[in-house]
């Protein structure tokens, strides 16, 4: 039996992609789920894949401090606790440093950071007061590695990898588990999905292309490798194609890998 049955699990972002085949996955070893997405529609058909596990949905946008701190209330009201807690809600803004505008930045770190650290905030102090819990943050191979006209979504999963690291140490002897996930090459729609800059010119068109060509591995298997690994008490996950290449990359040549990059592309 999974030591996630019966446990109360919250995902964000789970309309769709990662965040969708985790509630699968977690509603199969037996969790009760809390899932919220910004797009309510995407969230309640997540709800219906997951079969006789007990699930509530909510609308949430991540971004919004009140809200979340609200959400977490709520989940608390609804399960009376919650055990693992997967700040997976994310998106990206296709743009160089030089073409991102400050406002495209923003909005990139409020879902991505923000959305993490608002997570982590408002479920962090129940897990401490029961001695119990992950807190499971997605960061990405681009929290390993810095790529090409991917700066503000590298900013934020680099940041994402940092606050999680830090919890490694911070939660030492209380129980509670942070674990960074760095996912790669994953079929998602995210790239679709997100933005480009509006000063996008020829610097950022081949990153669709490059975007299609890498996109092999599917959520699901994240979301199995993700699980298995807060089973198995890892506190780093790496999944997906060419993440374990991209991390060793960037361990072993931190200094000089854009060049190997550029042979990837």
């Amino acid at each position: 039996m999974s030591i996630l049955n019966n446990k109360v699990a919250v995902v964000t972002g789970a309309g769709s992609g990662i965040g969708r085949a985790l509630a699968v996955e977690l509603a199969r070893r037996g969790a009760r789920l809390a899932l919220s997405d910004i797009n309510e529609r995407a969230v309640r058909e997540t709800s219906a894949l997951c079969g006789d596990a007990q699930v509530r949905t909510y609308k949430l946008d991540v971004s919004d401090r009140a809200a979340f701190f609200a959400h977490a209330e709520e989940v608390m009201r609804d399960f009376g606790t919650a055990h693992i807690v997967i700040n997976n809600a994310g998106a990206t803004v296709v743009g160089t440093i030089d073409h991102l505008t400050i406002e495209e930045i923003d909005w990139q770190l409020r879902i991505n950071l923000w959305g993490v650290i608002h997570g982590t905030k408002a479920f962090l102090p129940a897990m401490l007061a029961q001695r119990q819990g992950w807190i499971v943050n997605i960061s990405s191979v681009f929290g390993l590695v810095g790529y090409p006209a991917q700066g503000a979504y590298n900013m934020s999963k680099f940041a994402v990898r940092g606050l999680t690291e830090c919890l490694w140490s911070e939660l030492e002897g209380t129980e509670v588990k942070a674990i960074c996930v760095h996912p790669g090459g994953i079929r998602t729609n995210i790239e679709k999905a997100g933005r480009r800059s509006v000063n996008a010119d020829q610097a950022e068109a081949g990153f669709s292309d490059l975007s299609d060509r890498m996109l092999h591995t599917s959520p699901e298997v994240v979301a199995r490798d993700v699980l298995n690994g807060v089973e198995s008490g890892k506190r780093r996950i790496i999944t997906g194609k060419y993440s374990s290449t991209l991390y060793w990359l960037s361990r072993l040549i931190p200094n000089s890998y854009p060049r190997i990059l550029k042979m990837l592309g």
